[in-house]
């Protein structure tokens, strides 16, 4: 998956919202504000729109609201992959769960700690 911190970008980095601060003002809104009347059994954020960019599909969020304990949790929408070709591609934590699983099983550990993806 595409690293998290912002500082540590480049252009080849796609960075994903993480913590409830990250999180763009109009889908915390939009999380807040969950349509009663439609399928309650979907998070908003887990709607797919192929039209969506891989930039926009990144930035989605399908979950931002406090667990159990009180703290915020935020769950993606997708996960963005760095292919072992330098591309990227957005997997749907709910459709891609398997695809998801098999990157995470690919990812390596060099002698300095850090993760490779493929």
């Amino acid at each position: 998956m595409a690293p998290q911190s912002p500082e540590k970008t480049d252009q080849n980095t796609i960075y994903q919202p993480l913590t409830p601060e990250e999180v763009g003002s109009d889908q915390a809104a939009a999380h807040s504000e969950l349509p009663q009347a439609e399928n309650a059994n979907i998070n908003l954020g887990d709607r797919i729109d192929e039209s969506k960019s891989l930039l926009e599909k990144a930035q989605q969020v399908a979950v931002d609201v406090a667990d159990i304990t009180g703290e915020q949790v935020v769950v993606p929408t997708y996960f963005v992959t760095n292919e072992p070709d330098g591309e990227h591609r957005a997997l749907h934590h709910v459709r891609d769960a398997e695809a998801i699983s098999d990157v995470i099983r690919q990812a390596r550990v060099d002698e300095e700690g850090n993760r490779h993806w493929w």
